[in-house]
């Protein structure tokens, strides 16, 4: 019996907590067990492919050192998977190995569980055919677990990693798989002026007797007219629409002022056109179909694809190339005797000629085996009349070429046709098939970007400089923290070989809907993540290609993209390539050196198992300088003062700080 309110009020809180108690333990108490292929393995990052639930990353029964297992998730690494929970999930636990699928190919991978900022537990480095390890880690508190496969340091080629049997012990709510993507995008790059101004690299390169066009890009409010003064002789520029077009017959270097005018002003540059041997004198910008269409690609998307760089305003900011990738090609015939398109490309001439009517430049897709990727015929056969086959040659391993060659007939079909660029992929990467594809060009009468695709071997790396405009340097990226660090950040080796007329290819742009093939997702990169890898690749003089769909850009996804300061880097006239003058680990600090004299700078932060912000400090003796020097915010377009001797900034995590530095 209560005797007064006093007691009465004790005895209703005690009531009160009692029941919470309960609840709680009834909530927490139930213990059960969630797999990990119950959870959206869509927020998987993975280095190739697509990370497969109760299979290996190429479909198949999971199987390691020659143990099946019925459940668990097939990926590649690099690969992350993070998760969030609420820290009353006690264990995780699991067996991890490479997939037998890859027989006794040359992979290695090492499995990493992190949590409450520290690493929870590593397998060692596995290699395929290695037995199962158990994986049983304590994760009561941990609020963000993440399941991290590293390539093992020897490159990503081979790594099928599996997390096999992969459950979590539960007791509060159900942990949750997450992406890093999933955080609010900031837009950095300010609105241009609605005055005219002149974008895009200060030089073009023609040989002589080529034919010339160059849309001069300008951003700034329209109707917009053009001038070009001291415009060479040959050459012509329609006012309206800022288009020079002719043939320069002689070689030379012609000096010249380029100026827009609209009804608020007038903005002008100066330019220069080098008649000579090299071409492509700055890295290209444009889009290829294949990780937005892949083999559903046809003409009407490649039309959609150019109107859509027109419409969207990319033009404007120097984005000139819309390139067809594999599943172009039909049967070889014509006057060249040369591939023709196929039912989905049945007017090759008329498609160029659309593309140029829309001031842009058109490229194309091919290889010297018998087949393609996509099964499609290639540029070589095994009798002269062309006949071909989509078999593999089973007495060698991977593809072959024929033994006669169609080079010379298909480049002079793609300079009829009006081609501007061409993908070559080739394997074995030799300097032979390479150099007769190169004469064949040189040779066709018109100018045609020549890109060597698939991983060209470093050992050649001069070669390629002297044959090629672009080369890639690594292996397919794909939109993950994992497959873009991994790739931008190991490309020091390569910087003595990027200059005017030959760059190294760090592979295309990952941002906007891709996917490899009609069906699209959004980017799985975060913001930071996607500024870091347009930074980078900028820093990187990377030709920049698109690989998402232009008909679907959002302003986040735009506003990347036409940062005239931050497209500048990559189109600097010098043409070097930045290299990490400082770092490690969890930090970079890249430099590359600039036409005027300033120094193009990234500070990033690339610790791979943390989300905070990091401290990163810019000492200008090591880039070669000292005293006082201006530093500019790239992306922001904001001068942030004067600083003596260093520069300090917060970065986020998986981010970048872009600077300008110039010597007051």
């Amino acid at each position: 019996m209560v005797r007064n309110p006093g007691d009465q009020a004790i005895l209703t809180v005690m009531m009160a907590a009692i029941v919470i108690a309960s609840l709680s333990a009834n909530v927490r108490g139930a213990v059960r067990f969630v797999w990990l292929d119950e959870l959206d393995i869509g927020k998987v990052e993975a280095g190739w492919g697509t990370a497969q639930r109760n299979a290996s990353v190429e479909g198949n029964p999971i199987s390691i050192g020659g143990q099946k297992f019925e459940r668990g998730i097939g990926t590649h690494a690099p690969s992350a998977i993070w998760i969030k929970m609420d820290g009353w999930t006690s264990h995780f636990t699991a067996f991890v190995g490479v997939d037998d699928e890859v027989g006794r190919a040359p992979g290695s991978v090492e499995f990493i569980v992190f949590g409450k900022g520290e690493v929870l537990w590593q397998s060692g480095l596995m290699k395929p055919g290695d037995a199962a390890k158990e994986v049983n880690v304590l994760t009561r508190g941990v609020k963000k677990l993440g399941l991290i496969v590293t390539d093992g340091g020897d490159g990503l080629a081979y790594d099928h990693a599996n997390w096999a049997d992969a459950k979590l012990r539960v007791t509060g709510e159900d942990p949750q798989m997450i992406s890093s993507a999933a955080v609010e995008p900031y837009i950095l790059t300010p609105a241009p002026p609605r005055q005219p101004r002149i974008n895009g690299p200060a030089v073009f390169g023609v040989r002589p007797g080529s034919p010339v066009l160059y849309t001069i890009p300008a951003t700034g409010d329209r109707p917009m007219t053009f001038e070009a003064h001291n415009l060479p002789a040959g050459l012509s520029l329609d006012k309206d629409t800022g288009r020079i077009t002719g043939v320069l017959r002689a070689k030379g270097e012609y000096q010249m002022t380029l100026t827009a005018r609209n009804a608020l002003g007038a903005g002008a540059k100066s330019f220069r056109i080098v008649a000579g041997e090299r071409i492509c004198l700055t890295p290209p910008l444009g889009w290829n179909s294949w990780n937005c269409w892949a083999g559903a690609v046809d003409a009407n998307k490649i039309k959609a694809a150019a109107r859509a760089m027109v419409d969207t305003g990319l033009i404007n900011h120097g984005w000139a190339y819309i390139n067809i990738d594999d599943s172009w090609q039909g049967q070889r015939g014509g006057e060249f005797n040369a591939i023709q398109g196929n039912d989905r490309f049945a007017d090759m001439k008329g498609l160029c000629d659309y593309i140029h009517s829309l001031g842009l430049k058109v490229g194309i897709y091919s290889t010297p085996w018998v087949t393609s990727y996509a099964e499609y015929i290639g540029g070589s056969a095994d009798n002269p009349q062309g006949t071909w086959s989509a078999a593999k040659d089973p007495r060698f391993e991977g593809w072959r070429h024929g033994k006669h060659s169609f080079a010379v007939n298909d480049a002079k079909q793609w300079a009829a046709w009006g081609i501007d660029y061409l993908k070559y992929d080739w394997n074995p990467n030799d300097v032979p098939h390479a150099a007769e594809m190169a004469l064949a060009l040189a040779a066709s009468g018109r100018d045609i970007v020549y890109s060597l695709s698939n991983t060209a071997p470093f050992e050649h790396a001069a070669d390629w400089a002297r044959l090629a405009n672009c080369w890639r340097t690594t292996g397919d990226i794909v939109d993950s923290w994992a497959s873009i660090s991994e790739i931008g950040f190991s490309q020091d080796k390569w910087a003595p070989f990027a200059g005017p007329g030959h760059f190294n290819d760090a592979d295309m742009l990952v941002i906007g809907h891709i996917g490899w093939g009609p069906n699209l997702h959004p980017t799985h990169l975060s913001p930071d993540e996607q500024y870091t890898h347009i930074s980078l690749w900028c820093l990187l003089s990377s030709p920049l290609l698109l690989g998402c769909d232009l008909t679907a850009l959002d302003d986040f996804t735009l506003s990347l993209l036409t940062n005239d300061e931050v497209l500048a880097i990559n189109q600097d006239e010098l043409g070097a390539q930045a290299v990490r003058i400082v770092g490690g680990d969890t930090y970079a600090v890249y430099a590359k050196d600039m036409a005027d004299g300033s120094k193009a700078v990234g500070l990033f932060n690339k610790e791979a198992l943390s989300d905070d912000p990091k401290a990163i400090t810019l000492n200008f003796t090591d880039l070669g300088i000292s005293g006082e020097m201006l530093v500019r915010d790239i992306w922001r377009q904001k001068d942030l003062g004067t600083f003596d001797g260093s520069f300090t900034a917060e970065v986020p995590a998986h981010g970048v700080i872009l600077l300008k530095i110039t010597q007051k």
